[in-house]
């Protein structure tokens, strides 16, 4: 009898560390979901005298891409960003996270900035009203800034040719 409590709670940890490993962390869904984004109110990265809020996004389409100086994978998906605020119809917005100001606005100047504005978000609470949980991360918020999706990670173009720009698409087409 006492050898089969042991037995248990390895069969019931085992059964946790199956359903863990079959997860994909990229997948995991926002508790934000089609719900309004946080308020927020921060210094921008660029001019921190300016400041960026929620308000400065309403009325389009938007990415809110979380970013560092200090994130590798945020090298990745740089120059993609780059030639996505090239288009017009694109509105980036970065939200700069537990990162020190020097830092994200050398990293920047180094290169290029892809937002049309980035916010300063030094101590994360920003990011942890987002859920953020690291960085890459991207939201895309529809008009009246109702969180539509949250991609964990890099964005790479096949991302953003099969899901964000589609939805994108979609949520601009949608009248209120």
């Amino acid at each position: 009898m006492r050898y089969l409590i042991p037995f248990g709670v390895f069969v019931v940890l085992s059964a946790f560390l199956y359903v863990g490993l079959g997860l994909n962390p990229r997948e995991l869904q926002s508790t934000l979901l089609n719900n309004p984004a946080p308020t927020f109110n921060l210094p921008q990265v660029n001019d921190p005298k300016q400041v960026l809020k929620k308000e400065d996004l309403l009325g389009k389409v938007s990415l809110v891409n979380v970013w560092a100086s200090w994130c590798v994978s945020c090298r990745q998906e740089h120059p993609l960003l780059m030639q996505l605020s090239k288009q017009k119809n694109i509105h980036l917005y970065g939200l700069n996270w537990k990162d020190e100001l020097t830092a994200a606005k050398g990293w920047l100047a180094q290169h290029g900035d892809p937002y049309k504005a980035s916010a300063f978000d030094p101590t994360g609470r920003t990011g942890i009203d987002y859920g953020v949980t690291g960085t890459p991360e991207t939201f895309v918020l529809d008009k009246e800034g109702i969180v539509r999706y949250k991609h964990v990670g890099p964005i790479t173009k096949e991302v953003f040719t099969k899901i964000l720009f589609p939805l994108m698409q979609q949520l601009e087409n949608q009248t209120k």
